[in-house]
């Protein structure tokens, strides 16, 4: 089912400059809980609420996914800005076109308790990267996985029981970056990795108490933007008081952006604009 707002609860879209760190409110809904905006290439933001996916211009105007079953909050747009891909709650990738037309599924049937979910496409725009979800003697395993935009072999990345998530290519295509628990045995406690984008061993960037996800490199290669949540936290749950956005930079600095009540929707999918000068988010003030 998809989220809804609670009593009193508003979503915010935000914009912020990362040079100097202001912020400004693109918009504001007290009726649908939307998540996890992104940018087309032509500088639109686009965010999904109730299972559908908006565009935002003043208002938030739906596109059409053409009988995509509904989509849950990771989507990302083709690098010429012709496709959305996304993923839906049967468990599959489809790709849809922008400006309307058939779906496709991409994905593979690996079975009822495998789900996809997608987070990053290659620069070049051959190449999907998601977290293969699977159920193993009811365990959650989670691994990062690729498969052909245009659809066929799937190739698995990782491959044991650290819980992975938000698989995303960098800017030159030769990594795909991560969060994991693989480096700790507190259970939760997820760090910044990134893995070869042909398989290889993983190399950790974060090292600190709090639980660090989603990492979102910039097109220019200059950082990545992640969200980092309170030490102890486990997954990357809805409504979270101390979820701080952060910059590491390519010098491995880290920077202290926002900080703002929320977390699940607040950054799930590529969230920076086309010229790497803005990334947008989301809160979820009470």
């Amino acid at each position: 089912m998809p989220r809804t707002l609670r009593p009193g609860q508003k979503s915010e879209l935000y914009v912020v400059e990362v040079d100097t760190g202001e912020r400004r409110l693109v918009y504001s809904s007290a009726d649908l809980l939307f998540e996890a905006p992104n940018w087309t290439p032509g500088g639109e933001l686009i965010v999904n609420g109730d299972g559908r996916l908006f565009r935002v211009d003043g208002g938030l105007e739906e596109i059409d996914l053409g009988g995509v079953p509904a989509i849950n909050n990771d989507h990302v747009v083709s690098p010429d800005g012709t496709t959305v891909y996304v993923s839906a709650d049967d468990g599959h990738l489809y790709a849809v076109p922008l400006e309307g037309g058939s779906p496709r599924r991409v994905t593979n049937d690996r079975g009822p308790g495998f789900h996809h979910y997608l987070h990053g496409v290659s620069p070049d725009g051959t190449t999907l990267a998601y977290i293969g979800l699977e159920q193993v003697d009811g365990r959650r395993i989670t691994n990062v996985w690729t498969i052909p935009a245009a659809g066929g072999d799937d190739v698995q990345l990782t491959d044991d029981e650290h819980a992975d998530d938000g698989s995303e290519y960098s800017p030159d295509g030769k990594w795909i970056y991560f969060n994991s628990e693989r480096a700790s045995t507190t259970p939760g406690h997820a760090q910044l990795f990134r893995i070869p984008a042909g398989g290889g061993a993983a190399e950790q960037l974060t090292f600190d108490e709090r639980v660090n996800w989603f990492p979102h490199p910039a097109p220019d290669g200059s950082a990545i933007v992640y969200v980092s949540f309170p030490p102890g936290v486990q997954g990357h749950p809805a409504d979270i008081a101390d979820v701080r956005l952060r910059l590491l930079t390519a010098r491995g600095e880290i920077r202290e952006i926002a900080t703002l009540f929320g977390g699940q929707g607040t950054m799930n999918v590529p969230s920076w604009s086309p010229d790497s000068t803005r990334f947008a988010y989301v809160a979820y003030p009470i």
